[in-house]
């Protein structure tokens, strides 16, 4: 059982970092727009890959190289720069989370969802690289019970963010408050896409 708490510990430990995924689930939650696949995407993504890191560690070790690090940085920083464009030209249009006309369809949500989760190098040094190397010289049964626990913080903690957020709409209903939103969403992801555009060219 200590195992199965250490693996929640440490998977809460690094998931609670803010990041691009992060503020797309607060997003969505606060539209309350598909707040339950998104959050299931994001927790399944997560338990898949705490578990390839945990059996298959040794492996991506060779295999993920700086080049293809890179290659998810530039493809991420292009994923990034394109939200943020189509950010930008809603600020001008009358906002309500509330209106259907503001509703994307399942399809859009389900590639955004992806997107911020499979485009992020930091997603696999967190769950594949830094779990499996933490758990490598485990036994079988402790490997299994802190890739449960990891996967537990990932569940509880994308639906808590989700429909915590979800709560918080009742709050940002006006017009005004939703572009401070807006506007906040803007400026954390383009800071967020100077940080990758450094790490691609440093």
């Amino acid at each position: 059982m200590s195992f199965l708490i250490l693996g929640f510990l440490t998977g809460l430990s690094l998931i609670l970092a803010l990041g691009a995924q992060n503020i797309f689930v607060i997003e969505q939650g606060l539209k309350k727009q598909f707040i339950f696949i998104v959050c299931l995407i994001c927790a399944l993504s997560d338990f898949l890959l705490i578990f390839l890191g945990i059996f298959l560690f040794q492996y991506f070790e060779n295999f993920f190289s700086q080049s293809i690090e890179l290659i998810l940085n530039i493809l991420l920083l292009l994923f990034l720069i394109n939200f943020i464009w189509k950010k930008v030209k809603l600020l001008n249009k009358k906002i309500s989370i509330y209106h259907t006309q503001n509703k994307e369809n399942l399809v859009n949500i389900i590639f955004k969802t992806l997107g911020f989760t499979y485009l992020n190098p930091h997603v696999y040094s967190d769950t594949v690289f830094f779990l499996g190397n933490f758990s490598k010289n485990f036994l079988l049964g402790q490997k299994y019970l802190f890739g449960i626990g990891a996967s537990l913080s990932s569940i509880l903690f994308f639906f808590s963010l989700g429909y915590f957020s979800k709560y918080l709409s009742s709050y940002v209903g006006s017009e005004k408050l939703w572009k401070i939103v807006n506007y906040s969403i803007i400026l954390f992801m383009s800071l967020l896409s100077l940080y990758v555009f450094l790490s691609i060219i440093k």
